[in-house]
């Protein structure tokens, strides 16, 4: 065995496991099985032209390497980016730990109850600071939330608005600029009309539905809106408002002077820089937008036994129902990181966040008090965090530089300074002499021309004993009362918590989870270790390009291997999410369109069979969506999208296409189906969700794609992190790389590029790392063979469930792609559902497979590459038990283990046991369990008691008092 083989490590079946999974699915090879797997006309002729694999010991050395080449510089930028403490016990406990990072999103509940206790942390925090009614479980970046709030004040108009046709939505000139830039790219497809202005000078005119303000403003001044909400109010035209969440232990709560929607960054709540992200976004609204709220909920329900249960609220929101009537196409949250700045408040709680406030106002006031002492003028009257001065900027910068220090270059004769929680008195220091430095004259020889800085350091002492937050926008509503903000104050405390809620949740680290289109797969150690480094962490998303080599780099690398993988000719990282990658590829799509005069192409192709997101990105990007038919084999109805093309021939935009298909087959109809879509003027979308079936077998280019986006966090290892983060760049051929997305700040993209997709220049950053040490390591063989591997799991797995299971759809030659459905839908005639499956398994150790999707009463399964014969087998084994138990079971009878699963260790140990089977039926019915027992902490959830009774925050202290 090579022990520096990271491929040995990454691929579960070694190579007489192979074997026996081959003979057992009956293939003479592993060829063989591709060969009758993957249609030959599709097939690559040449192995990717990458470089060879790295061990991880190489691999560590060069990412460390490469991490040397950024310059961390102390930064005072800010733009809604801070640099931020990480507490230790929640780096080591969560960030660094598979526990959280290789979680699934909880749609399982009985097996998720420590996250989601986790988030309904988080939604309290933000209900709290922001004094909102409703909070979600967050979103992708601040700049994307704050698009997401103007949608939905776009849904939410009241009737006379939208009889009306009020379609403007004003935006203060204090946002964000990549804030405005995402405004600017998801209002125009819908459209709404954006309005950019001075808020104190806005007419509140009856054509406006919306408006959003930056509190405080982008380079710091605090305005008090009051006035402003209460007149748009009163004309109903509802009020967003973006806002620094630190500075909301200190301001007024929006909530209390009358917005509709907050929205924000909860980044500098422990969380890295990472060159821009990932990053928890927080979104919180009034209740009676509930059903208009983009993202997940963590609702308050209750068991069968009546017990307390947490779970995903108001599910039938998402996308997978309302598809094209979708308001938001959101599918990814940011669950780690929320995760981790709930937990920052849960450490600090309110005196802490309450002290961490006041030290960073006291030492902005600090530097403001020099500064004016020190002859420069200071132009915010009223500031948290953030000095805007009027000073020589050219002359500055390069005196910055020298001190190692960055600031905010507003123009040539003004600059902002953020100060954050991680600025120290050393610092202070620092910034006094690069500005006592500014004070020097041209003449040095004349001394009495200039103060020294030394003069004005012992001469002056500088003080914080002054206000400059009014009272009318000083907060004076409490915050963080309930018990959980006020217990786990020590770390040993803190890590027991932490601790405590990792045991109720089932990851990576115990079973496999082998949800259909999800790809769970490993999440090397050594792709993760990089992420803790404070050379890729503490670096800020808009600092010069020349203090970033090790990102660029990285980056450049990266998108060069994306290109080689997929046969495009050019990547954008920017989209953080797989549905951000949907929107930013129809984007480009709409942007060539326009740009060969054909801004009538509107119209979207779409198989019945596509991911809830496909149809709600169409509509965001202003297509009209058309449905294809699905044939009886479960393929695209090729007919159907003829007819369908032609007639639309003057006005097809896009074909969006999974590939494989969602069923899990390769159709070998798909090259014939591309064209006639470019036959009839229209451009080929294949969503990248199964891309682990096609890595170095196949590509999006050579099937006759022109855009595709890929799902890091599936197919390219990056961890879903319980929900999140997601990483969903878009590939594309050379007629679309002139519209890849740019940003305001630091520019990115083609030379006629589309707005921003999101906040940062290169979006989640940080965590493209992972994805990049994932390929590196791998190198062409490795990635090749992963693909080959996927699939020999998948058949393994149809083979051995044979006889007991009915697989739904397959190839030509009778094999499964990396994933296969099985069909339940006849258990129903012994009363069983589906759910009733994906419940008992969790009895078994293990998370259910994808449920219902893409067809109804079915599961969908794909066990990836990096699991081996002994857990596949457990797998199957206990999916084999299942069905032995629904054999017995009857519609009459309902009191049997698959109706009352999943089954507690209460349960196992209490005094009283009147079921019909034994306690070892109920909870070890195989042999294997018994060995490592994973036990859900909470009995079926009921779903319908949530909905009726949404409760989506913590209890007030008193309620435990």
């Amino acid at each position: 065995m090579n022990t520096n083989s990271f491929q040995l490590r990454h691929i579960g079946p070694n190579v007489n496991e192979q074997e026996k999974m081959l003979k057992a699915i009956k293939a003479d090879s592993l060829e063989q099985l591709i060969y009758e797997t993957v249609p030959d006309n599709i097939r690559l002729k040449d192995d990717l032209d990458l470089d060879p694999a790295m061990s991880e010991y190489e691999y560590l050395q060069h990412i460390n390497d490469l991490a040397n080449k950024n310059k961390v510089f102390k930064t005072y930028i800010g733009l809604g980016y801070h640099e931020a403490i990480v507490p230790s016990v929640i780096q080591r406990n969560i960030l660094e730990n598979p526990g959280w990072y290789t979680a699934y999103t909880p749609y399982q509940a009985e097996i998720a109850q420590g996250r989601l206790e986790a988030l309904l942390n988080y939604q309290t925090m933000v209900c709290d600071l922001t004094g909102m009614e409703l909070a979600n479980a967050s979103l992708l970046d601040e700049s994307t939330a704050a698009a997401e709030a103007m949608a939905l004040l776009f849904d939410v108009r009241e009737r006379v608005k939208k009889k009306a046709g009020a379609n403007k939505f004003f935006v203060s000139d204090e946002i964000l600029p990549q804030t405005l830039s995402l405004l600017q790219t998801r209002s125009t497809p819908i459209g709404i009309e954006l309005v950019i202005g001075n808020h104190e000078e806005f007419d509140f005119a009856d054509d406006y539905f919306g408006a959003i303000l930056q509190y405080p403003g982008k380079f710091g001044q605090i305005f008090d809106y009051e006035n402003f909400v209460d007149k748009a109010n009163e004309n109903d035209i509802k009020v967003a408002v973006a806002a620094d969440i630190l500075s909301l232990v200190k301001l007024k709560a929006p909530g209390e002077f009358g917005a509709s929607v907050v929205v924000g960054t909860t980044q500098r709540f422990g969380i890295p820089l990472g060159y821009g992200g990932p990053h928890a976004a927080y979104f919180a609204t009034k209740e009676k937008y509930k059903r208009s709220i983009p993202g997940r909920i963590i609702g308050v329900t209750k068991d069968m036994n009546g017990k307390r249960a947490l779970r995903m609220a108001l599910q039938t929101r998402e996308q997978h129902i309302k598809r094209e009537r979708a308001t938001s196409n959101i599918c990814t949250a940011q669950v780690l990181l929320a995760v981790m700045a709930g937990m920052y408040a849960v450490y600090h709680g309110k005196n802490g966040l309450q002290y961490i406030a006041d030290t960073v106002h006291n030492k902005t006031k600090l530097v403001a008090d020099f500064l004016e002492k020190a002859g420069f003028k200071q132009l915010n009257s009223s500031y948290f965090d953030t000095l805007l001065v009027e000073i020589d900027a050219i002359r500055l910068k390069p005196i910055a530089e020298s001190f190692k220090v960055n600031f905010n270059y507003v123009d040539d004769n003004s600059v902002s300074i953020s100060i954050n929680e991680a600025t120290t008195q050393k610092d202070l220091m620092t910034l006094f002499t690069i500005f006592g430095q500014m004070k020097k004259r041209p003449n040095p020889v004349n001394e009495e021309n200039y103060d020294t800085f030394s003069q004005i350091l012992t001469q002056e002492p500088f003080h914080s004993d002054f206000e400059v937050i009014n009272d009318s926008i000083t907060r004076n509503t409490s915050f963080l009362n309930n018990e959980v903000f006020n217990t786990y104050h020590s770390e040993t405390d803190m890590m027991r918590y932490i601790k405590k809620l990792e045991r109720k949740d089932l990851a990576l680290n115990h079973s496999m989870i082998s949800l259909g289109s999800c790809t769970m797969k490993l999440n090397a150690a050594s792709e993760m270790l990089p992420l803790s480094n404070p050379n890729w962490g503490n670096i800020h998303p808009f600092v010069p390009l020349n203090q970033a080599q090790g990102y660029q780099e990285v980056l450049k690398k990266l998108e060069h291997q994306l290109n080689i993988i997929t046969g495009f000719a050019g990547t954008s990282l920017q989209p953080n999410s797989g549905a951000q990658g949907e929107f930013a590829g129809l984007m480009t799509i709409r942007a060539y369109h326009q740009s060969r005069g054909d801004d009538h192409r509107n119209i979207c192709i779409i198989p019945a069979s596509a991911h809830g997101t496909n149809p709600a990105s169409a509509v965001m990007a202003g297509m009209k969506v058309i449905v294809t038919k699905t044939a009886e084999n479960g393929n695209i109805d090729v007919a159907d999208l003829r007819e369908k093309a032609e007639l639309h021939s003057d006005n097809l935009a896009a074909l969006m296409v999974t590939y494989p298909s969602t069923h899990g087959v390769f159709e070998s109809e798909i090259k014939e189906i591309t064209k006639i879509i470019h036959d009839n003027g229209g451009q080929v979308y294949m969503d990248g969700a199964n891309m682990n079936a096609q890595v170095g077998l196949t590509n999006p280019a050579t099937i006759g794609a022109d855009v595709c986006h890929l799902n890091l966090h599936k197919t390219f290892a990056i961890p879903h992190g319980g929900g999140g983060p997601g990483v969903g760049p878009i590939c594309v051929a050379p007629q679309l790389v002139p519209f890849l997305p740019t940003n305001p700040v630091i520019e990115t993209g083609g030379e006629n590029a589309i707005t921003a997709i999101s906040a940062a220049p290169w979006g989640s950053a940080l965590v493209c790392l992972i994805s990049y040490g994932y390929i590196t390591m791998l190198g062409f063989r490795g990635l090749t063979n992963s693909t080959k591997n996927a699939i020999l799991n998948a058949n393994y797995i149809k083979e051995r469930l044979n006889g007991h299971f009915d697989t739904l759809y397959t190839g030509e030659k009778g094999r499964a792609a990396h994933e296969m459905i099985i069909d339940c839908r006849d258990f129903k005639q012994k009363g069983i559902e589906v759910v009733d499956i994906a419940k008992r398994l969790m009895d078994y150790g293990f998370h259910a497979p994808t449920v219902s999707f893409p067809v109804g009463g079915t599961m969908m399964i794909e066990p990836t590459e990096s699991e081996s014969i002994p857990e596949l087998d457990r797998f199957c084994d206990a999916m084999i038990a299942i069905r032995e138990e629904i054999k017995n079971a009857t519609k009459e009878d309902a009191n049997n283990p698959l109706k009352n699963a999943p089954h507690t260790q209460e349960m196992l140990t209490a005094d009283d046991w009147q079921l019909p089977y034994t306690r070892k039926q109920a909870a070890f019915p195989l042999e294997y369990i018994a060995d490592n027992k994973f036990w859900p902490t909470v009995r079926r959830v009921d779903d319908a008691f949530g909905d009726r009774n949404l409760n989506c925050s913590c209890n007030p202290i008193e309620d435990y008092m």
